[in-house]
């Protein structure tokens, strides 16, 4: 029997021991091979059988620490894509939005309309054609790119450290990851986004603003002398005095005008925005909702060569999720906006003066009342929830395909 099978005569092994030979051909215990003697198969089967599992695991994704330099590059590249390709969705509206909330005077009238909308794109497009429509869109893209590729990258590195394993997935900690993430992304591309705003907001004919001309416009912006006032103590008014003379009021500062309300409204905004998203997709991940929400044969378990991955969402249900945490962000943050907005644009707005964020939340309230920190919400949700979609959509398949 030992014979016909393994192909010659029978191992002395089996002969000094034979507890170790069954009655049958598919049972045998292969012999022990040396380092360089070819392996002996017990049957026809198993040589196909160990090639292929060779090849499994040749084929199988490596596990990528999220630490290391390939995982914090591809992630990157992804959140700027993703970004890029949202922005550019939302082009003609973005430009509308922002001269809305500005209060432009030639659009002013259209603001607060169901119809203003398409009559200010109507108008936009009859003066400029579709150029006009996409308007300091190159400084969108310029400043997105590494505005999204940050905020992703941050977020997912963030998250690794407050969320060190599925057991402390909680609300709160996923709410302070988005808002720590779309904090450090503002620290690094605030001036592109008041150069983005500025351009948006001309609409001259005579004089077509350029990236360049716009920028030197802002660093060369002076505001007026400062008013002086009587402060009731010698303390405000030493603080009056500092903020006055000390503070930056002109060149390199007046990139980083509204700053501060932005830092503040990407907490709420950011942190709202990845708590939805996230939330929203275990839900379409549940047992009953899966074998509708999910693609098949995309989950990747824990292993020793690879990492956790969730089964990739259908198109429509990662654009769904994706919605509801740009509705969910864009209503908790939108006052904050509108107060960010208005001082990007103050050189050009008024009298030149830089306005604080007390005071332009004063001037605000004194024109519309409290309805004046929503104005553009409509335009707000029909901008953000595409965008957001399209957004987590575009990372969430960007990371899959890059196999992080």
């Amino acid at each position: 029997m030992s014979e016909s099978i393994l192909g010659g005569h029978a191992s002395p092994a089996f002969h000094e021991h034979p507890r170790n030979m069954t009655t049958t051909a598919q049972t045998f215990t292969t012999p022990t091979t040396h380092k360089h003697e070819p392996r002996i198969f017990t049957s026809d089967d198993e040589a196909p059988i160990a090639s292929k599992d060779k090849m499994r695991s040749m084929s199988q994704p490596k596990k990528v620490d999220k630490h290391s330099p390939e995982y914090l590059v591809k992630s990157g590249i992804a959140g700027g894509i993703a970004g890029c390709a949202a922005k550019t969705v939302v082009g003609p509206l973005d430009r509308v939005k922002i001269l809305f909330q500005t209060s432009n005077p030639n659009f002013a009238k259209y603001a607060g309309k169901w119809t203003g909308l398409p009559i200010a794109m109507r108008d936009i497009y009859i003066t400029n054609g579709i150029t006009g429509l996409f308007k300091g869109h190159s400084a969108t893209l310029l400043r997105i790119f590494p505005y999204a590729g940050i905020k992703f990258l941050a977020y997912e590195q963030i998250r690794a450290r407050v969320i060190k394993h599925r057991g402390h997935e909680t609300p709160l900690r996923r709410f302070v990851s988005g808002s720590l993430a779309g904090m450090v992304s503002v620290f690094f591309t605030y001036p592109l986004e008041v150069i983005r705003v500025r351009l948006a907001f001309e609409t001259r004919q005579s004089h077509r603003s350029t990236l360049r001309s716009i920028c030197k416009k802002i660093y060369n912006e002076h505001p007026p002398l400062p008013t002086h006032h009587h402060p009731a103590n010698s303390v405000a008014a030493a603080v009056e005095t500092v903020s006055e003379t000390v503070v930056p009021r002109h060149g390199l500062a007046n990139f980083f005008r509204g700053f501060t309300p932005t830092l503040i409204g990407m907490l709420p905004y950011a942190g709202a925005s990845f708590l939805a998203h996230d939330t929203m997709s275990d839900i379409m991940r549940l047992p009953f909702l899966a074998q509708y929400t999910t693609l098949p044969h995309t989950q990747r378990e824990e292993s020793s060569t690879s990492s956790h991955k969730p089964a990739q969402l259908r198109y429509w249900a990662e654009l769904t999720t994706g919605g509801i945490a740009g509705f969910v962000s864009q209503t908790v943050s939108y006052p904050l906006e509108i107060i960010r907005r208005r001082m990007q644009v103050g050189g050009v707005v008024g009298d030149g003066h830089r306005l604080s964020m007390t005071e332009v939340t004063k001037r605000i309230y004194l024109e519309r009342g409290w309805r004046g920190f929503f104005v553009g919400l409509t335009i707000g949700y029909v901008k953000v929830i595409p965008m957001v979609a399209t957004s987590f959509y575009v990372y969430e398949r960007g990371k899959y395909y890059f196999g992080i």
